[in-house]
């Protein structure tokens, strides 16, 4: 099962923050995630889901940029979730709503997100991917 949420659209300022710490706008983490269009695709992945019974799932963005993060630096299932919980442009790049000091999800999921995530759904990912950038760069 999933859950589509079709009219939130996670940005940077709705990104909670600890009291007292101001996040830069300009880090790559929050630039790449604006590079990503997330509604189309998630549009696409919750056809992936055509139950609607069952625990629903962790929504697609936690699951691509979660991969995105480990594919980057090599990081194994374990040590890219203490990389997740301590850093805050990885929770905001993952979609979390705010900084949490605790695991997102447990690390035998990721191998769920690889299942699902097949390198032909990865690759239409990527098309989008640079049918959106595409289109910035002729305006």
């Amino acid at each position: 099962m999933y859950k589509f949420d079709r009219n939130h659209q996670f940005k940077f300022t709705d990104f909670k923050q600890p009291f007292g710490m101001k996040m830069n706008p300009e880090n790559r983490w929050i630039k790449k995630a604006e590079t990503i269009p997330w509604y189309e695709i998630e549009e696409r992945y919750a056809k992936l889901f055509p139950s609607n019974t069952g625990m629903p799932a962790k929504p697609l963005r936690m699951a691509l940029d979660s991969l995105i993060i480990q594919k980057q630096y090599g990081y194994s299932d374990k040590e890219l979730l203490e990389q997740i919980r301590e850093n805050t442009y990885y929770q905001f790049f993952v979609g979390l709503p705010g900084y949490q000091d605790k695991y997102p999800f447990v690390s035998s999921l990721l191998v769920e997100f690889r299942k699902r995530l097949t390198d032909e759904i990865l690759m239409k990912i990527n098309e989008m991917i640079l049918e959106y950038n595409s289109d910035d760069d002729l305006s």
